[in-house]
């Protein structure tokens, strides 16, 4: 009986198996192989060491895209928390159609980012209908993507819509698991609401809240789309990516194994980054 579940077992598992060779040891193991070598898509790969390693380093373009990650992270981390906290909190309010107000908001998140990254471009243009409509009214024009200084917090704001039903979801998740009892005790002491917000309601979702800013953290060094086809990665580079870096890198300057060494330091950064913050932030609370 042992072996006839072993073997049912291991036939179950056999397409999650494969599926993870398949689509993650061998791309990643194929990566490794990348960043040690020379290679321009023809002909076999030449060991090279840590040539291609020095050359990232060396690279001002893909510090200035690392330095860009944080600018993003400035941006984006304080406006998508507040925003989707206070989508949670409302809606934990709404007593009628909350199905219908999640879905909505959640849209955002599964919408093509090649559409939804056309339409903000064609929107915020310099002659699009929000600077039209800002002229007309207040008699101002922003360079929502021509300027150095805005147009990262553009983009970010555009993630931001993009993101908020989500986390927004996850937050509204973590404030339905305390139970009610402790916002009574809370009353019964005088505790008034804003002390029951910072001394009950945030700590007690310490775990979502760390979600939440972890996939942000991941998003802020994985964004692609957005810089790519709003701003290109200007104006001079002020919105250029990791990944834009990359991407360029690899089939524009055809040198992948440049990238694919450049990828791997981004990545090491990344985890520690969230390393970093979990360490700092993370915290065991049991609801009982």
């Amino acid at each position: 009986m042992a072996g006839y579940d072993s073997r049912t077992g291991g036939l179950l598992a056999s397409s999650w198996i494969g599926y993870s060779l398949l689509f993650w040891f061998y791309p990643l193991g194929w990566l490794v192989i990348l960043s040690v070598t020379q290679w321009q898509f023809i002909g076999s790969p030449s060991f090279s060491g840590l040539q291609n390693m020095i050359n990232v380093i060396n690279d001002k373009l893909f510090w200035t895209s690392m330095l860009n990650v944080v600018r993003f992270l400035l941006y984006y981390l304080p406006i998508v928390f507040i925003a989707s906290l206070l989508f949670a909190a409302g809606l934990k309010r709404i007593k009628y159609g909350k199905t219908f107000i999640a879905l909505s908001f959640l849209l955002a998140n599964i919408s093509s980012g090649v559409a939804y990254s056309i339409v903000f471009s064609k929107l915020f243009s310099e002659y699009g209908p929000v600077n039209l409509f800002l002229k007309e009214t207040f008699g101002v024009s922003v360079p929502w993507f021509t300027d150095p200084d805005c147009a990262m917090l553009s983009i970010a704001l555009i993630v931001t819509w993009k993101f908020v039903g989500y986390y927004g979801l996850i937050l509204y998740s973590g404030m339905q698991a305390i139970p009610n009892d402790i916002y009574s005790a809370a009353l019964l002491d005088k505790t008034g609401r804003f002390k029951q917000s910072y001394a009950i309601t945030l700590p007690m979702m310490n775990a979502q809240i760390v979600m939440v800013m972890v996939l942000a953290i991941t998003v802020a060094f994985s964004i692609f789309t957005e810089p790519y086809l709003i701003t290109g990665g200007g104006p001079l580079d002020s919105t250029t990516s990791p990944m834009v870096v990359m991407y360029e890198m690899a089939f524009q300057k055809m040198k992948p194994t440049q990238a694919a060494a450049m990828s791997i330091i981004v990545a090491a950064c990344s985890f520690m980054v969230i390393w970093l913050f979990r360490k700092l932030f993370e915290k065991n609370i049991e609801i009982v």
